[in-house]
């Protein structure tokens, strides 16, 4: 955590709307890379998990994301056979699903939770299973440059198109409500929601986004002192003449950008100590949304832990009152 303000003052976050580019053919891209995992489809499964959680069913969940491509994940429910609204909690950077019956809270609070594992992850700080079997071509170590030149071989096309086909996966799950689905995350869990909520249409009626990674990337990577956006700083100070093929390719995944796509109910956080995402990216995705119900919980002396379970708890009742709870 940093020790001061990272970034802008809080007047000037709260106008920050920077002009970013949309490359030529985003809805197509975006558009043809859906049509094609859902195409390839796989069936779904989710087998019963004996875990040490009594009080809640937990479930091992596959189903197919980019390329059907196996993805893994938990389902986390009360007992019974109850039709409820679900929050999809997507993971931040170099986590994974972690174990059965790790996180609760959802569930707890009487939500359908199902986590999705992050292909090619989980071996940072939480125990992921999912592995991304696609190569890559010259790339710095993690995942921030895996076939950065090329919007359609770069690593985020792929987690992107996983986020959005558990949303159709999860609308089909028995003891679901299609109409009552929410997506959340922290960090890169954060940018995963809004790439979700942008892509998935009505599909998605709520997001919660906790200081969202993956967002306002030409400032991000020249202004943030940390990792993970420093990987593409390092990148590009090695490979000099790739800048503009890069900042194409981030164009295609930009959260601010993509974050225009969203009229769903928005929930979002900021940490104004934080250096991990800088507070000036978040704010780029939240002023441009297109919702009607947006609002954004600023934590001034928080780095990138924001809000904690303090907001958790605000977060759980701002959901119950849009999903009728």
């Amino acid at each position: 955590m940093a020790v001061t303000f990272t970034d802008m003052p809080i007047e000037s976050l709260r106008a920050y709307r920077p002009d970013l580019s949309v490359p030529a053919g985003l809805d197509a891209f975006w558009t043809e890379t859906l049509r094609e995992a859902r195409a390839a489809a796989g069936p779904t499964r989710a087998t019963p998990v004996d875990a040490p959680v009594r009080s809640l069913r937990v479930l091992d969940l596959t189903f197919t994301g980019f390329d059907s491509d196996e993805i893994r994940g938990w389902v986390v429910r009360p007992q019974g056979d109850e039709v409820l609204p679900a929050v999809i909690e997507y993971i931040g950077y170099g986590g994974g699903r972690g174990l059965p019956g790790e996180r609760l809270n959802w569930a707890a609070a009487g939500y359908v939770h199902v986590i999705m594992d992050t292909r090619g992850q989980g071996s940072t700080w939480s125990a992921g299973v999912t592995p991304d079997p696609h190569g890559s071509a010259a790339a710095y170590p993690g995942v921030m440059t895996r076939g950065i030149l090329d919007p359609k071989e770069y690593y985020y096309r792929r987690l992107y198109t996983d986020a959005v086909r558990l949303v159709d996966e999860v609308r089909a799950l028995p003891g679901v409500d299609a109409d009552r689905i929410a997506v959340t995350g922290g960090s890169q869990g954060g940018g995963l929601a809004i790439a979700a909520a942008a892509l998935s249409g009505d599909a998605v009626a709520a997001v919660m986004p906790d200081v969202p990674f993956l967002c306002d990337f030409p400032n991000g990577i020249v202004r943030t002192p940390s990792p993970p956006f420093t990987e593409i700083t390092r990148f590009l100070s090695v490979h000099r003449d790739d800048v503009d093929r890069v900042l194409h390719t981030l164009s295609h995944v930009d959260g601010a950008v993509l974050a225009r796509r969203i009229t769903a109910p928005a929930y979002f956080s900021v940490a104004l100590m934080d250096d991990v995402v800088l507070p000036s990216g978040v704010f780029a995705a939240f002023h441009a949304l297109a919702s009607d119900d947006a609002a954004i919980e600023e934590y001034p002396y928080n780095g990138h832990e924001g809000g904690g379970y303090r907001h958790w708890m605000k977060q759980v009742a701002w959901l119950d009152t849009r999903f009728g709870r």
